[in-house]
């Protein structure tokens, strides 16, 4: 049957408008005031007093992640399960190939975990851990394959490139109209911060950002930029953190550099003290970059404001506190590093930026969705409500009220960053592909995520 979502206020990309919006088969197939329907054939959806977002766009997972010592317990099944019941329909993982790996190996591994078991549509980014000539035309092939961003680090030891690779690795993606994002983070000062806490016996969770400091992050997206700049490629940057780094990426672009960046909610939300909880609680927010003061917090709203900053991702990658996290009881520096997010992004930025009157409607769906889906292939298939396009749509209903705890989320792990905090609002139903998969906080349909092949980037700064 055909799907009428009737009545709502529409989140289109002109701006919110009151109207309908037609579902039929898997695609939007019309937009309008009081559309025509057939009853006999078509099921509303009444949405007074509702919101209609295109489908949330996650554009940072990391489910089932093996860091070498432990997995995390997020599996592609529960991870996206949980993204659905916030209202994001299609993530982006990070498949990262391992050292020795082909990129198609590397692809392939993560292939196995998620085809079959994916609740919403997925993609991936592909990490590049380990670079040669043979690598370097695998580019070509794997971006042919519909995989058109990817990753590099320069932080971790097992996992970063040297300069002189990450150069020759942006002109190759530069060549087949991808993106390179980065985790952008100094890892020879970290290691050096690092052993001089070890030295004077700073082992705490409370040491965790003193190993890496916001100048460790700035410093690397200036020598990160510099690098691009010299391939002539764009960029992205990761879960930005800071206002220096902020900073750096503004100074570029003056000098009509063209730089993306993605911050993350915990990075506006939560503030460094938190370390500091007794009884170990501080390891549930164990991330790197890690939590920064409330002056980098303000100055990333500002960015979202101003659309400085361009994308809201999660950085999700849940682990256990109990046999897990608690590996770093006596050492911070073997504490996982990650934190669950996918189910709760929406909620945070719209509770926490719109209702508090720090970005309007629009820039949500903007950061959660169009810009995404531009900046990743996706777009005008994903990222907005117009006729065409993929039926992913969210009926966001502003009266609802909760409070979130790892008692009562989807993600399968024992704690969450933002317990206790009061969220406004909520997806009271989720469409895929046209087809109704969330209703009144259930899942009421599973495992009905396809995989997407991605073209070329559509940018979208300043006119490109």
């Amino acid at each position: 049957m055909d799907k009428l979502i009737q009545g709502g206020t529409l989140v289109l990309p002109a701006g919110p408008t009151p109207g309908d919006l037609l579902l039929r088969g898997e695609i939007i197939a019309q937009i309008g005031r009081d559309l025509p329907y057939d009853p006999q054939t078509t099921e509303i959806f009444p949405a007074d007093g509702c919101y209609v977002f295109p489908g949330f766009i996650d554009t940072h997972t990391h489910f089932q992640l093996d860091n070498g010592v432990v997995v995390s317990p997020d599996d592609f099944a529960s991870g996206s399960a949980a993204a659905l019941l916030g209202g994001t329909t299609t993530i982006l993982d990070f498949a990262t190939q391992n050292r020795g790996e082909t990129l198609a190996q590397g692809l392939d591994n993560w292939h196995a975990m998620a085809d079959g078991k994916t609740h919403c549509d997925y993609g991936f980014h592909l990490a590049v851990t380990w670079w040669n000539p043979s690598i370097a035309r695998e580019i070509t092939s794997v971006a042919a394959a519909g995989v058109t961003s990817f990753k590099v680090y320069m932080a971790y030891d097992n996992l970063r490139l040297r300069d002189q690779e990450i150069f020759a690795l942006l002109e190759k993606v530069g060549e087949v109209g991808g993106i390179l994002g980065c985790h952008c983070e100094n890892g020879d000062l970290i290691n050096c911060l690092i052993q001089r806490l070890r030295l004077a016996n700073r082992l705490g969770v409370d040491a965790h950002p003193l190993s890496r400091p916001p100048e460790v992050e700035a410093e690397a997206i200036y020598r990160y930029l510099t690098i691009a700049k010299m391939a002539g490629a764009p960029v992205n940057i990761v879960h930005l953190s800071t206002a220096a780094g902020l900073a750096v990426v503004e100074a570029a672009r003056a000098q009509g550099q063209e730089v993306y960046v993605e911050t993350c909610p915990q990075y506006l939300l939560l503030e460094q003290s938190r370390y500091s909880q007794p009884d170990f609680r501080g390891a549930v927010y164990v991330m790197s970059p890690p939590l920064r003061r409330a002056a980098d917090q303000e100055a990333l709203w500002r960015g979202l404001a101003l659309g400085q900053v361009d994308t809201v991702g999660t950085d999700h990658c849940s682990f256990n506190l109990a046999g897990q996290k608690d590996l770093g009881r006596e050492d911070f520096t073997k504490i996982p590093n990650g934190i669950p997010g996918a189910q709760h992004r929406p909620l945070l930025l719209y509770t926490y930026g719109v209702a508090a009157g720090r970005v309007g409607i629009g820039d949500m769906a903007r950061l959660l969705a169009e810009n995404p889906a531009k900046l990743f292939g996706l777009y005008p298939r994903k990222g907005a409500l117009a006729p065409g396009g993929d039926g992913d749509a969210v009926i966001w209903d502003p009266r609802q009220t909760g409070v979130i705890s790892a008692a009562n989320q989807r993600h399968n792990v024992d704690n969450t960053p933002y317990e206790g905090m009061a969220v406004t609002g909520g997806p009271r139903q989720v469409f895929l592909r046209g087809q109704l998969v969330v209703a009144d906080g259930r899942l009421v349909a599973e495992r009905q995520g396809r995989y997407l092949a991605r073209a070329a980037s559509l940018r979208f700064r300043r006119g490109i």
